[in-house]
């Protein structure tokens, strides 16, 4: 059932986390995983290595953790957004300064 995309999308409705279980076919399922983004960012770390190289993805991810730093009004400084995407990401400069703009601490995880 891991591989449900009914059951998966109501565990990470639930909890983010729920992600880490579901199938691969799932973690690269772009609206399962941008569920799971939409409840928390850091859901980006379980996603598919192809949906860490989604341009769009990365950027709503890094929105989705810009809001959250604002509502909370405090930083995970053991989780960025940039950590979890891929190294062509990295590398793209729009998607540096969101995440940048958001939390100076991804830019330990741009390109040189």
């Amino acid at each position: 059932l891991r591989g449900d995309v009914q059951v998966v999308l109501v565990a990470v409705r639930s909890d983010w986390q729920a992600l880490q279980h579901a199938s691969a076919g799932l973690r690269g399922d772009r609206q399962v995983v941008l569920t799971a983004v939409n409840s928390d960012w850091r859901a980006l770390r379980f996603a598919s290595p192809e949906l860490q190289g989604d341009r769009d993805l990365v950027l709503e991810t890094l929105n989705c953790k810009c809001q959250a730093l604002q509502y909370y009004a405090f930083q995970w400084s053991e989780h960025t957004a940039l950590q979890y995407a891929s190294h062509a990401l990295r590398s793209d400069r729009e998607v540096v300064m969101a995440a940048v703009t958001c939390d100076w601490q991804e830019l330990q995880f741009a390109s040189e």
